[in-house]
């Protein structure tokens, strides 16, 4: 499956910062110390505050809010 277009590309890196922090709050890391983790990747694009497990209940809530668009 290939994904094409920008919109369809931002649904699914929305989902893959989805499963990356449910992995990094059980201590999985993602970078090699030179990249941002991806739960202050998400705090910074998406705005949302609190300790990794409050904001990947945050994220979970968004793309469920936003599941129509998301096409899921």
């Amino acid at each position: 499956m290939i994904i094409t277009g920008k919109e369809n590309l931002v649904h699914f890196q929305l989902l893959q910062w989805k499963h990356a922090l449910k992995g990094e709050t059980l201590g999985i890391k993602f970078n090699r110390g030179r990249q941002p983790t991806v739960y202050s990747l998400v705090k910074k694009r998406l705005g949302f505050k609190g300790s990794r497990e409050k904001v990947l209940a945050q994220l979970e809530k968004y793309i469920e809010e936003h599941k129509e668009k998301i096409g899921l």
